[in-house]
């Protein structure tokens, strides 16, 4: 099923060009957040008086995206309910539940394709990620790959570094096993064509990190790097630092001066 994005606004990209829907990959357990996942969806963890994704909506909204589909699992009833259409945050908002079996990121978008453009954007549902969406596609476009990582030089600063790269291209990325040469990490923002899971069985388990090295083997997958760090709510510390660049970016907004 194919769906009219919406226009790019980005300065660095061509306006008429159309942005592609963006997959949430919300389905996780949030293990490192008990006790306070245990009723709760991490999507739905309170953030400065409001659930997370709602935060994350209206940013998607903000860079000139349109439609998302949000790829739930546990709890994910409770992140439908409360997101409703997307209506009252700028967006269209389709839902692809797991089911009884947990599929991984990379089988839960599988199951979501039909919900999808030919090529899409994918973010976990614990991030919040303020980079320029439209650059991201433009330079996926004039990739001709089946996928781009967004990276970012990380230097171990803000989580263990997993990504080699040199010369403009993706080397290495190993997220269990990283090595010396790894200064980058992957940003958490990705774009994916349907081809992309053309070898992954239908209702499979199958995570988003071994598609994005399969298709590295393949030389098929572009980089693509932000200058703006990201933010997650994977943690506790990460639930204060989005909590603190929130309340400045409000701020800023209120008292531009």
């Amino acid at each position: 099923m194919n769906h009219t994005p919406d226009t790019c606004s980005s300065s660095h990209a061509d306006r008429s060009q159309k942005l592609f829907d963006v997959a949430i990959l919300a389905g996780g357990f949030g293990t490192r957040l008990l006790p306070a996942t245990q009723r709760v969806p991490k999507a739905l963890l309170e953030v400065n008086g409001e659930p997370f994704i709602a935060h994350q909506l209206r940013l998607l909204r903000e860079r000139g995206l349109a439609r998302a589909v949000v790829c739930a699992g546990h709890l994910g009833e409770m992140i439908r309910e409360f997101v409703g259409d997307g209506a009252r945050f700028g967006l269209a908002v389709a839902f692809s539940m797991d089911g009884p079996s947990l599929l991984g990121t990379a089988g839960a978008l599988k199951k979501a394709l039909p919900l999808l453009s030919d090529s899409f954007f994918v973010l976990y549902g614990d991030s919040y990620l303020p980079c320029d969406y439209c650059a991201v596609q433009e330079s996926f476009l004039k990739s001709g790959k089946a996928a781009c990582m967004t990276i970012y030089r990380n230097e171990g600063q803000w989580d263990r570094s997993n990504v080699e790269f040199a010369d403009g291209a993706l080397v290495a990325y190993e997220k269990t096993h990283p090595t010396p040469r790894m200064h980058y990490i992957d940003y958490g923002l990705g774009v994916l064509s349907q081809r992309a899971f053309v070898h992954i069985p239908p209702a499979e388990h199958y995570d988003l990190a071994h598609l994005y090295q399969d298709l590295l083997r393949r030389g098929d997958v572009a980089a693509f790097e932000v200058s703006q760090r990201f933010y997650e709510i994977g943690s506790f510390r990460g639930i204060e630092e989005v909590g603190r660049y929130l309340a400045n970016r409000a701020q800023a907004k209120r008292d531009p001066c």
